[in-house]
């Protein structure tokens, strides 16, 4: 299973929740790869990985495509371990800019399918962490995947740019990948006692929209492993935030 968080509206924890829910995954036992495909390496830095070390990545392996470069690694040579059990990383560095044009002009928007299709029979899941706009790399994500999970941060801007990315993920399935589906809308940064995100997540509610439960919890204990580059069901497995992660991710694993 190849699943996809994304969103276009930056800042509503798209590589958070990707990690967290990854390593959730990877808790229960399952063998997980993570890859990141945004430029800024949020990701790759969460797990403990520097964008600048001399190991090769995902924009190493796009710079295969266009070049003679790296054309004699196999795909497992681009995987990295962490120090997470079960939990490995295909990690990606700044170059993923200079290279998406000469990408987009050869047309390689299928190849990232190819690529993963060649490590699915290794791994139990994978997942996708995009950059917060419908660039090369998500395009191609949103093509090699069975699912995308959309955040949803409580806010009125969240909410009006939903439906807007709903049609585009429609249109996407129809041009280009038909098993694609939506796997559901993650509530994020919840503050239940807060009076606009309880109202903004009725209004989701009340159209058909497939809105997971548990909702997340905003907390500052995110902060802390972002700093510690740990994900929380690893830093404080008994943290509030850390077994709503946990509740999810069963709720997702089961989703078909």
């Amino acid at each position: 299973m190849i699943r996809v968080i994304f969103n276009r509206k930056g800042g509503v924890g798209k590589s958070t929740l990707t990690c967290n829910l990854a390593a959730a995954a990877a808790k229960s036992g399952k063998r997980v790869l993570i890859v990141d495909l945004d430029a800024q390496s949020n990701t790759t830095s969460y797990l403990g990985h520097s964008s600048k070390d001399d190991v090769v990545g995902i924009s190493e392996y796009f710079e295969s495509l266009i070049s003679f470069n790296y054309r004699d690694f196999k795909p497992d040579d681009f995987v990295r371990e962490t120090e997470f059990e079960n939990l490995s990383l295909i990690s990606a560095n700044a170059n993923l800019t200079d290279l998406e044009q000469k990408l987009e002009s050869k047309y390689k928007i299928y190849k990232l399918k190819e690529f993963l299709a060649k490590l699915e029979s290794q791994f139990d899941e994978i997942w996708l962490d995009t950059a917060p706009a419908l660039n090369f790399y998500t395009l191609s994500a949103l093509i090699a995947a069975d699912r995308v999970f959309i955040p949803f941060d409580c806010d009125a801007f969240s909410r009006d740019a939903l439906f807007d990315l709903i049609e585009v993920i429609d249109e996407i399935r129809e041009d280009h990948n038909e098993e694609l589906k939506i796997g559901g809308i993650i509530i994020n940064q919840f503050q239940e006692r807060a009076k606009l995100p309880a109202q903004a997540v009725a209004e989701l509610k009340s159209t058909k929209l497939k809105i997971l439960e548990p909702y997340l919890s905003s907390t500052v204990k995110i902060r802390e492993s972002h700093h510690l580059k740990k994900p929380m069901v690893f830093l404080d497995p008994k943290h509030k935030v850390s077994e709503q992660i946990t509740g999810l991710y069963k709720k997702i694993a089961r989703l078909r």
